[in-house]
């Protein structure tokens, strides 16, 4: 059997009409390296050679004939093997029906406009126009690299930007996609790869999609391997290297320490890590006067690119010290066979061992801009807020996922007459907010391990839900490490004043980050309609890329709310829904004056924070 360099010669050593034969014995694996070697512009068959009478019992001697044509057509391989007479092994028989169904297959699923992957001889034979020529708007995913010539295999996706995307910064580019990040909508769809294309100012972008087989080489192996394979894809005369960049997906960490890793059965692996960022917004450099500020962080790896929660470690934060913590991590093996498999990182992570000592979380500081965004909308029912505390009421909260529990000890902090529950459904999310952004609640601020789904429905047909016909039932975590019921009940019966939903979403592949999609299905946005009191509002952090996606869910609020506003974050994928139940409503002339009611109502006049209030409030617009 040629190996592949061989048959890299053939193919460019034979005239039209010329044939390349094989005399093989047709193992099942060695017609799959065959095989797609001549798909495009080749016609093949595999005949049997005639065994003697006395070698019935040895393997069959097969001969593969392939024929270059003048088209590159892809045509079915065709065999004039018959399996009722074959005369060999019973399991040579199956190898090769096998291999030539599975090829077939192929075939046919390629010609009929299904998902291809071409090979990079493909490509060079014009199976998709000429690549010494920019195309705008075409997409071709191949594989790149072949075992024995380069260290790996890779996933690509060719794309020639869009005319309207330029003017171009560079002619060719390459995009690494790290493994974690592959499978995310941004990355994985087509949708999402024309905007990394248009955001990188490429006349053509090379994206290639990295997995586990390349975890241990490093950025200059993999550019050094993917090198000679690019240029080979470059349009036009190019053979300058050194021209065309390397990019790469980043979340532009400077220094990085993880402090506690766990897995969770209902989220999978989460991680609490403390980060110093390369660069960081001006408010916050503004307000911690620090060369470097840290941010304790919470992530769930099911979307690695999204952090969950985000605080500032500030000296005048929680009484929790990174000494506690990492005492508690010690101390955590004895509770690993309740929560899951925990190991605490350093090998692999940049020192810091002294990254956040004596810091501890700011509760008095929303370090995520879309947290900022929620309070912002407030503004909303500002006079309805102002209507409670006037007269002694409270402003019944309801928010849908825990996280860190940033946003509800924030209200708790700053709206004084809010009554604040959480409903969390996964009871480890609830153990890392209490034991590393210590997250407490009192009297006016419960955590609920429940299902938020079924308590909104349960609210908006005034059905009574305590603890013991709920989910909530598994225990709620401590922040000692030990799982405590919670005597507090469910409060279902009782309109809400304000409902939000921050929840992400399992399914990255849906293009959907957040919320999960059962939270803008038309029938939960019914319940949550329901669920509200008259001058109730609702709120939602929608993050998602996909501009058909939006479009929906906003179809979907429509069709319930009579009055939605939004505030698209800048530099930012979230967006913040708000959507108001009565008819009678807020105008946009009125924001100004409403956003300093608010701000008198958290006691945020005089802080640097009120500023930001305002600033959210003018960029809330009506989603028409």
């Amino acid at each position: 059997m040629p190996k592949c360099p061989e048959t890299d010669q053939v193919k460019r050593l034979l005239k039209v009409g010329g044939r390349f034969i094989c005399l093989t014995l047709a193992e099942s694996h060695v017609l799959g390296l065959l095989f797609p070697k001549f798909r495009y512009g080749w016609k093949m068959g595999i005949h049997p050679i005639a065994l003697k009478p006395s070698d019935r019992s040895s393997l069959q001697t097969f001969m593969v004939v392939a024929e270059k044509e003048n088209s590159p057509a892809l045509c079915q391989i065709l065999s004039t093997v018959n399996r009722s007479s074959f005369g060999g092994p019973k399991n040579q028989v199956h190898g090769l029906f096998q291999a030539l169904e599975d090829e077939n297959k192929i075939r046919a699923d390629y010609s009929s406009g299904s998902d291809i992957t071409y090979a990079l001889e493909d490509l060079k034979i014009g199976v998709e126009g000429n690549l010494a020529e920019l195309h705008p708007s075409r997409r071709v995913q191949l594989s790149l690299g072949e075992p024995g010539v380069c260290l790996f295999c890779y996933r690509a996706v060719l794309l020639d930007a869009q005319r309207d995307f330029g003017p171009f910064a560079y002619q060719c580019a390459v995009f690494l996609v790290p493994k974690t990040r592959a499978h995310e909508w941004l990355f994985s769809s087509e949708e999402g790869q024309w905007a990394v294309v248009e955001s990188s100012k490429a006349a053509r972008l090379i994206m290639i999609l990295l997995d586990s087989s390349h975890s241990d080489a490093s950025m200059d192996e993999i550019q050094k391997d993917l090198s000679p394979l690019i240029m080979q894809l470059a349009p036009g005369d190019f053979d300058d290297e050194a021209q065309i960049p390397f990019m790469a997906a980043s979340d532009g960490i400077k220094q990085r320490k993880i402090v506690q890793e766990i897995t969770s059965p209902l989220t999978g692996p989460i991680i609490v890590d403390d980060v110093i960022y390369e660069k960081v917004d001006e408010n916050i450099s503004r307000l911690f006067a620090s060369e470097d500020v840290i941010f304790r962080r919470l992530t769930f790896q099911r979307t690695e690119s999204l952090v969950q929660s985000e605080a500032v470690l500030s000296k005048e934060g929680s009484p929790k010290s990174l000494a506690d913590i990492n005492q508690k991590i010690g101390q955590s093996s004895s509770k690993s066979k309740k929560k899951g498999n925990q190991k605490k990182y350093g090998s692999n992570v940049s020192s810091s061992d002294g990254l956040s000592n004596d810091l501890k979380v700011d509760h008095s500081y929303l370090a995520s801009s879309y947290h900022t965004g929620i309070i912002s909308g407030f503004t909303l029912i500002s006079s309805h807020l102002d209507g409670l505390a006037s007269t002694g009421g409270m402003v019944r909260s309801v928010v849908i996922g825990l996280g860190a529990g940033l946003l509800p000890m924030f209200l708790c902090k700053h709206l004084s007459f809010a009554e604040i529950e959480v409903l969390e459904l996964d009871p480890v999310v609830v153990d890392l907010a209490r034991d590393y952004f210590d997250f407490r609640d009192d009297e006016r601020l419960k955590v609920h391990v429940t299902d938020g789904l079924k308590y909104v429905k349960d609210a908006a047909h005034g059905v009574t839900n305590g603890y013991e016909n709920d989910v909530s039932e598994a225990k709620v975590p401590s922040s000692n490490g030990n799982s405590t019921p919670s005597n507090a009940p469910l409060k279902s019966t009782e309109k809400i004043d304000m409902l939000i939903v921050d929840v992400d979403s399992s399914d990255l592949s849906s293009g959907l980050s957040c919320p999960a999609a059962d939270f803008v299905e038309e029938s939960f946005l019914m319940a949550a309609k329901d669920s509200l009191s008259d001058q109730g509002l609702f709120v939602i952090n929608l993050v998602s890329r996909s501009q058909a996606i939006k479009d929906s869910i906003y179809s979907k609020l429509k069709s319930v709310f009579p009055h939605l506003f939004h505030l698209q974050l800048d530099e930012d994928v979230n967006e913040v829904i708000f959507a108001l139940k009565t008819e009678t409503c807020i105008t946009e002339d009125k924001f100004h004056e409403a956003s300093q009611r608010l701000t008198r109502l958290l006691n945020l006049e005089n802080s640097s924070w009120g500023q930001n209030i305002t600033e959210g409030t003018s960029k809330i617009k009506r989603l028409r």
